[in-house]
């Protein structure tokens, strides 16, 4: 007997059309620098997640629900620590990311607070961080082993960097910039436009700077 495919729950959102607390924080389709002064175009479509208990019965990944990307604190800011919260439509493809990852470990793998999506207005967010991209994901323990070291760092940043071959790891140190608690893994600036999405629009004033 034939049986109906499941449906995606979350709702897709322009991040333009939302409410202007969400703008200000999400800057759907604005833009970020990074360190190197060079110009990111930020995410525009969204998917919008109702409720913790959502967040946490939706997978985006056999082993990654929603609520792993959304774990954040005071530091996020203050629409977002309340739902409805929004993800951009790329964390689907950091979580499938990261099922490769943990397949090759064989393990459980851990993101840490504030290690997954993060808005543009998060206090911890310095530029254009993939974390605004929800590309990005900040691994404190895999298994029974905690990230801490500079082998345990090592050694599991060679094993994503051979599954994910153009994945980008944050070096190891304790200065700004880089890591000594944590492995960083982000897939870079991607930005995820799903089919059923009204498209971009060719209003200059919208294309040029968000509402």
């Amino acid at each position: 007997m034939a049986t109906a495919l499941a449906t995606f729950p979350l709702r897709l959102v322009d991040g333009r059309r939302l409410e202007r607390r969400f703008r200000d924080v999400l800057l759907p389709g604005g833009i970020l620098c990074d360190h190197a002064g060079q110009a990111r175009v930020l995410p525009r479509y969204f998917y919008e997640v109702e409720s913790w208990e959502q967040a946490r019965d939706t997978y985006l990944a056999p082993h990654f629900s929603v609520s792993e990307f959304v774990h954040t604190d005071v530091r996020e800011a203050p629409p977002l620590r309340l739902f409805p919260r929004y993800i951009p439509c790329a964390t689907v493809l950091l979580a499938m990311a990261l099922e490769l990852f943990r397949d090759a470990v064989g393990n459980y793998v851990y993101i840490g607070a504030n290690g997954g999506y993060c808005s543009p207005r998060h206090a911890g967010v310095g530029g254009a961080s993939p974390h605004c991209w929800g590309t990005a994901a900040n691994i404190y323990r895999v298994g029974d082993t905690y990230l801490d070291s500079q082998d345990s760092i090592v050694r599991y940043a060679e094993i994503a960097r051979a599954v994910m071959p153009t994945v980008w790891t944050r070096p190891l140190g304790p200065e700004l910039a880089k890591t000594d608690d944590h492995l960083h893994l982000d897939l870079g600036y991607v930005v995820s436009t799903p089919r059923e999405a009204a498209g971009e629009t060719y209003n200059l004033k919208l294309a040029g700077d968000p509402l």
